[in-house]
């Protein structure tokens, strides 16, 4: 019994141990999400107080009724976010030259920072709704800011990305599945 004792301490650090060693493996990006294959949140988004009318690029809020039709990508992103910069061009990229429409969610920012970084870094959103208080984003299910969910023609997500799209995630993830499944 007093052996037990003994061997108890050791094999609870041996536990410990594994427990770390196994999630250490994981990537921390394979955040499973409880939404793929099931509708987007139904949602209603104004623009950005002091956006651009309706007609120019990003103008108009966003709505869960925008996202059926086509194939779309839905970003969430911020101006106070690092990755989100990095990950503008390629995002810009997507939006202007790879032809999937993309909208934003601008995740609790400032208007008026907001309208700067988009002027400064170009705006290639169809359209983009302001989540001031971060709601709707937590209905998306929103860890942190970036994150990129593909929509299928029905407006239900089909693949969710936590962190910055790069050109690598594009090429051999985005693209491929928005031609399935604009294909099916």
């Amino acid at each position: 019994m007093r052996r037990l004792l003994y061997l108890l301490p050791f094999l609870l650090f041996l536990g410990v141990g594994v427990a770390f060693y196994l999630g250490f493996e994981r990537d921390p990006r394979d955040i499973p999400s409880a939404l793929i294959d099931k509708p987007a949140p139904t949602f209603d988004l104004p623009a950005i107080p002091g956006q651009p009318v309706q007609g120019q690029l990003g103008a108009g809020g966003l709505s869960s009724a925008k996202l059926t039709g086509d194939v779309t990508l839905v970003n969430v992103f911020a101006s106070w976010c690092i990755p989100c910069k990095a990950e503008h061009p390629v995002i810009t990229r997507l939006s202007r030259e790879q032809g999937v429409t993309v909208y934003g969610i601008n995740y609790k920012d400032k208007p008026e920072d907001a309208l700067t970084w988009l002027s400064r870094n170009g705006n290639p959103y169809a359209a983009i709704g302001a989540d001031q208080d971060g709601r709707v984003s937590i209905d998306w299910g929103v860890y942190g800011v970036p994150e990129s969910y593909l929509i299928d023609r029905k407006g239900r997500i089909r693949f969710k990305h936590v962190g910055p799209l790069t050109p690598q995630v594009v090429e051999e993830q985005i693209l491929p599945m928005v031609k399935h499944l604009r294909q099916g």
